[in-house]
């Protein structure tokens, strides 16, 4: 494929801190141990970073806040943001530069201190005036679900027990995962009973606020061996933002995120995967919702438009299913730091082609992917990256 970067780089060191109201860790902290863990998977020292690139939404100005964690000695470092996609952002610059030949050894970091904010949700979430926006996120997002609901002819029951199915199975894996901030199963039942954010979201539907950070080594593909027996190569980064045209109409058809789909496609092809269904071996994607799981399995292709009920009712997306889906916990589970979250994404597939992902570990997994969305429904950025050995 024609400007491909497919197998031109490797990954081979990864590290990310535990996630979680970390109120005794700074954004210095979520910063300098993934790298740390990450450098010492390499088995490289800081000092042979070439370049870095840090992914953060609301957590430090410019690249300085990276160089001066780490106490970087004069290497160019770049900030990157793209909403709720940052950490794939920083992956991608990075990725992009030793794909170029600007570089032959470069760090990717997401990271995001949240919790000491003051406030609920997110900072940020306010216009100028000091007023909310009209519309919350889990109202968007609520929104998805009553017009799939509608659309596809699932009563409120149906539909709720489908999402509902979602979260038990994402608590599931996260309950495996000492990394997640989220470490327990819930029954269905908890999650239907569950007190409503915005209808039909309850409690157990949405991801939580999370402080956490990731970083990823990233190098040329001819020279990986020579850090691991096991380099990650990648073989699609692609990444989508639409016209965001949905914020205009009033018949936006919430039943499906058109960049998603978009972005998967050309993933696919990058990839030269034919059949997702039958090729990709697990996903992470960007479950901010269980609706918005629920949705991307289709715009992924990994069911049919309308038909994802079918597959997790059949246990398709389990641990043990055709097609694991969140096999770390997902956003669900580790919640959502906002710059970490893409990195954090790639970091549960390198542990299962490594064989290091412990009780959640999958038998021979061949190609991953991770699906990190920034925005509203309507208006996002979508970015896929499919990996594997």
């Amino acid at each position: 494929m024609p400007g491909s970067i497919k197998d031109k780089v490797a990954i081979v060191g990864m590290g990310c801190t535990r996630f979680g109201e970390l109120w005794e860790k700074g954004t210095t902290d979520l910063i300098v141990e993934p790298v740390n863990e990450a450098l010492a998977d390499a088995g490289i020292e800081l000092k042979d970073i070439e370049a870095a690139w840090g992914g953060t939404l609301f957590s430090g100005n410019g690249g300085r806040t990276v160089s001066e964690a780490l106490r970087l000695q004069y290497k160019p470092v770049t900030r990157v943001e793209n909403a709720c996609g940052s950490g794939h952002e920083a992956i991608r610059g990075a990725a992009y530069a030793v794909a170029a030949g600007v570089y032959d050894i470069c760090l990717a970091v997401g990271y995001e201190k949240l919790k000491d904010e003051g406030q609920s949700g997110l900072p940020g979430m306010q216009n100028r005036t000091g007023t909310h926006y009209e519309s919350s996120m889990p109202g968007v997002f609520a929104m998805m679900a009553t017009r799939y609901f509608n659309r596809y002819g699932l009563t409120p029951e149906e539909g709720k027990t489908m999402l509902g199915k979602i979260s038990v199975k994402s608590h599931h894996n996260g309950s495996l995962n000492p990394k997640a901030h989220l470490r327990r199963e819930i029954k269905l039942e908890q999650v239907l009973n569950a007190p409503i954010i915005a209808w039909p979201l309850g409690l157990f539907d949405c991801c939580g606020v999370s402080d956490g950070g990731a970083a990823a080594i990233i190098v040329r593909a001819d020279m990986a061996k020579n850090f691991t027996d096991t380099p990650v190569y990648i073989k699609a980064l692609q990444i989508c933002a639409g016209p965001t045209s949905g914020r205009l109409l009033t018949d936006y058809d919430y039943t499906h995120v058109e960049e998603s789909y978009r972005a998967g496609i050309a993933a696919y092809a990058e990839a030269g995967v034919t059949n997702p269904r039958e090729e990709i071996s697990m996903a992470e994607v960007h479950d901010c919702f269980s609706i918005t799981e629920a949705v991307t399995m289709e715009d992924l292709q990994f069911s049919p438009r309308g038909k994802v009920r079918d597959d997790i009712e059949a246990g398709t997306f389990e641990l043990s299913g055709q097609l694991p889906v969140q096999p770390d916990g997902g956003l669900k589970c580790f919640g959502h730091p906002i710059g970490a979250s893409g990195i954090r994404m790639i970091y549960e597939p390198y542990l299962q082609f490594k064989g290091r992902a412990g009780d959640r570990q999958l038998k021979d997994p061949k190609l991953a992917l991770a699906h990190n969305m920034g925005n509203e429904p309507y208006a996002p950025v979508v970015s896929c990256c499919i990996v594997g050995l």
